[in-house]
């Protein structure tokens, strides 16, 4: 899969879709220390011990680099940033059964968010998946010769 490159300065506003979403009863906000087993764990069995390992390396960062959506004090998705590579947006998931109703792109929104606070122009989103929707949600941009990137030679672990 190819990295996609997104602008930062010219990022959609996210407050009203935000706003929408916590009238649904749904906060998205960034992660803190304590909550770290919590992330990982529902992290690891609804997408993959890859993605549990970055929001570790997220959750180490001060201030973290990770975002969650709660929704009756549950999670229903993550997005991270500056886990594979500085610079580097993702993972990012929603529940399956949470999937409708812009979460996703309110999660992506919020952390592009805090890489252009934190001073980033530009992000890349790391061996994007589903492309369509980046272009869409963010007007990313398939980087060419990008596959695989920074993740050419990855140890993977072995299976528990």
């Amino acid at each position: 899969m190819a990295d996609l490159l997104v602008k930062l300065y010219s990022l959609p506003p996210a407050a009203a879709l935000i706003e929408k979403l916590r009238a649904e009863g749904v906060e998205i906000k960034r992660a803190i220390g304590p909550e770290k087993q919590a992330v990982t764990d529902w992290v690891e069995k609804k997408f993959s011990r890859a993605w549990a390992s970055e929001c570790e390396v997220a959750l180490a960062a001060q201030p973290a680099s990770c975002f969650i959506a709660v929704k009756e004090k549950q999670l229903v998705g993550f997005a991270c940033y500056d886990t594979a590579s500085k610079g580097f947006f993702g993972p990012i998931g929603v529940d399956e059964g949470a999937r409708a109703g812009g979460l996703g792109k309110a999660l992506l929104l919020r952390t592009l968010e805090a890489m252009r606070e934190a001073g980033y122009g530009y992000a890349i989103v790391g061996w994007a998946g589903p492309v369509d929707f980046f272009k869409k949600a963010v007007g990313a941009v398939v980087i060419e010769g990008s596959e695989p990137g920074v993740y050419a030679n990855m140890v993977k672990a072995a299976p528990r």
